[in-house]
């Protein structure tokens, strides 16, 4: 009678197959290799009843069996090593970003020493007369950017950092506040600014997150970097 490969698991059984002894305590795998598995058919043939011979379709089908299962292993391994490299791959780019600028949500603007402070809103449909006011850290309004009508979509806008004057004010956070007429109603929108990406995680689940003084914020949901 023909003995069924697919019975025997335990790599100890396998041992005492090749050598013909007694299994010892020596530590072994439990991973059924594919030289195990050609010596448990080796095994089979040898010992199969004359009368009574292995069946080709069954020795086919496990042969068959066992090739996918390794092979199902083998891909497995290679997508860990892969998205290993991938892993690292990632974290060497995100690390290019830091010291750069992320246009985020945000209602203030940063005004560095010199240049200007940009920032930007996204309306769904055509906004008369908006404007942005700029106030600074005491409330008190120091600049009016007129932005007149901005049709649907991302309008972006800048601060030369000058109040009403013209005079150049302090480096520092200044509020926005952006206000428009949309069908005759007043409303205030959103903005976005750029703020400096201070550090990144790589989260394995949702991919590389900036940091910045706003919070944490995907990289995948930011649309500019400067």
């Amino acid at each position: 009678m023909s003995t069924d490969i697919s019975s025997i698991s335990s790599s100890s059984y396998l041992d005492s197959l090749k050598t013909g002894t007694e299994t010892t305590t020596e530590e072994s795998s439990d991973t059924l290799t594919q030289e195990d598995f050609f010596t448990l058919l080796t095994q089979q043939l040898t010992f199969q009843d004359p009368s009574e011979p292995a069946d080709n379709d069954q020795m086919i089908s496990q042969m068959t069996n066992f090739t996918m299962v390794e092979g199902i292993s083998n891909l497995n391994t290679n997508f860990e090593s892969l998205a290993s490299s991938m892993t690292s791959n990632s974290a060497l780019q995100a690390s290019t970003l830091v010291g750069k600028q992320a246009l985020v949500d945000s209602d203030t603007l940063d005004l560095a020493d010199s240049g200007e402070a940009q920032g930007a809103v996204v309306v769904d449909s055509t906004v008369e007369d908006m404007v942005v006011r700029v106030t600074d850290a005491s409330g008190q309004l120091v600049k009016t950017i007129d932005l007149g009508t901005q049709s649907e979509g991302t309008s972006h806008f800048s601060w030369d950092g000058t109040d009403e004057s013209g005079e150049r004010l302090p480096s520092g956070e200044y509020s926005i506040e952006v206000q428009g007429s949309v069908d005759g109603d007043y409303t205030s929108f959103a903005t976005q600014t750029f703020k400096n990406i201070e550090s990144v995680n790589i989260n394995n689940a949702s991919g590389i997150v900036l940091n910045t003084k706003e919070g944490s914020v995907l990289l995948s949901s930011v649309e500019e970097i400067a």
